[in-house]
């Protein structure tokens, strides 16, 4: 799974717009997500810091549910942007969420286990669950 990871508003223009998967890593405005929102019409699950998301407007919150988008809260740990603009889960990671899911485990259960071994949030981990994303 790929998160494409955004640090400033001048690079929503330029998104591919298939994106289906965005981390904000600057503090969006209302405006940033209706445009994030334009810009990509086939975006899933958009995900910001926890300090932004305390922060955020419920207004924004609640139209992004509306549309189906998922609002996750997280950080992507070790992740360089001048390197890749992508940040990316293992594909053994999705197998043993994919998996511990399967086997009945729940949600938080899932979360706890994999938190310790990879250096995912929460939140991530739940909607990786949750969605059944192919590895």
């Amino acid at each position: 799974m790929r998160i494409r990871v955004i640090s400033s508003r001048n690079e929503i223009p330029g998104l591919n717009p298939n994106e289906k998967a965005v981390h904000l890593a600057f503090r969006a405005s209302n405006v940033d997500f209706l445009n994030l929102m334009q810009r990509c019409p086939r975006l899933r699950m958009i995900q910001v810091p926890p300090s932004y998301r305390k922060t955020m407007s419920n207004a924004i919150q609640v139209f992004l549910e509306m549309q189906g988008i998922d609002m996750l809260e997280g950080d992507v740990w070790g992740h360089r942007k001048d390197l890749d603009e992508y940040f990316t889960v293992d594909d053994s990671t999705l197998a043993e969420i994919r998996s511990l899911a399967a086997n009945g485990a729940t949600a938080d259960e899932v979360a706890d286990q994999i938190q310790r071994k990879a250096r995912l949030g929460s939140d991530l981990i739940k909607y990786i669950a949750k969605t059944k994303i192919i590895a």
